[in-house]
């Protein structure tokens, strides 16, 4: 069964009120946990591309409406990674990835996340 819900307040009965343009512009819009070679669970990915040691390409499922969406990263593991996302396209992200100890390329587990306006 399909439905649509028309609302522009969401309240609750004991946390308040919340417009509904604030929920549906401030959730992520993409977001991925990867190993150091493929996506293990995500949100509007659908590919993973590993261009060599430290780079990797991310493919959203549905498109940005503009490359200027904001973005956060982690790297995963016990080791200090960084971890940075360039090269913002409105269908992809690179991900790269570093050992801060040695500021060189390593392969690691990563974390983003991604919130802007869908196409």
């Amino acid at each position: 069964m399909a439905g649509t819900i028309v609302a522009d307040t969401l309240t609750h009965s004991t946390a308040g009120s919340i417009a509904t343009n604030y929920v549906v512009e401030g959730s992520a819009k993409t977001w991925a946990r990867s190993g150091a070679t493929s996506i293990l669970e995500s949100l509007n990915t659908s590919g993973f591309t590993d261009n060599g040691v430290g780079d990797y390409t991310i493919a959203f499922s549905s498109a940005f409406s503009s490359n200027t969406f904001a973005g956060t990263t982690a790297g995963l593991g016990t080791a200090a990674r960084s971890v940075n996302y360039s090269n913002a396209q409105t269908t992809s992200i690179d991900l790269d990835t570093f050992a801060t100890t040695t500021g060189s390329r390593t392969d690691t587990a990563t974390g983003f996340q991604i919130n802007g306006d869908l196409a």
